[in-house]
């Protein structure tokens, strides 16, 4: 599960990511309630350490991520880290979609039709 956790940062990696967990957004939050226990029929992680980030919610058998953004991520700054992150975790393989806060919180339906779609285009690497 820990596999692509970057050893050298790990540890404080992982307070981190407890501490995200204890304190979610709402949107993340309510993306959590719609996404566990395998809802969509495959188990997503929350705050899942990956090399030297943390991602929202991952289901590593299809390696996916999903990051649910609020609204400081519109900021220049931000937006250029987002794209850094992203073409790391590409670069391992990985997909990720992001959602701002309002789609998961207005319009969870079509959240979860995206990540569906996502889903069904993937292949599970098991």
């Amino acid at each position: 599960m820990y596999k692509y956790a970057d050893p050298m940062l790990y540890g404080v990696l992982k307070e981190f990511a407890r501490e995200n967990r204890k304190n979610q957004t709402e949107a993340e939050s309510v993306l959590w309630h719609y996404i566990k226990d395998k809802a969509l029929g495959v188990k997503f992680l929350r705050q899942h350490i990956i090399a030297d980030c943390i991602a929202d919610f991952v289901c590593t058998d299809f390696k996916l991520i999903i990051e649910v953004d609020g609204g400081y991520h519109s900021e220049v700054n931000q937006i250029y880290n987002d794209l850094q992150r992203t073409e790391k975790l590409n670069r391992l393989g990985f997909k990720v979609i992001r959602f701002k806060n309002e789609e998961v919180l207005f319009d969870i339906e079509n959240t979860l039709n995206k990540i569906k779609t996502h889903l069904i285009k993937s292949q599970p690497l098991h």
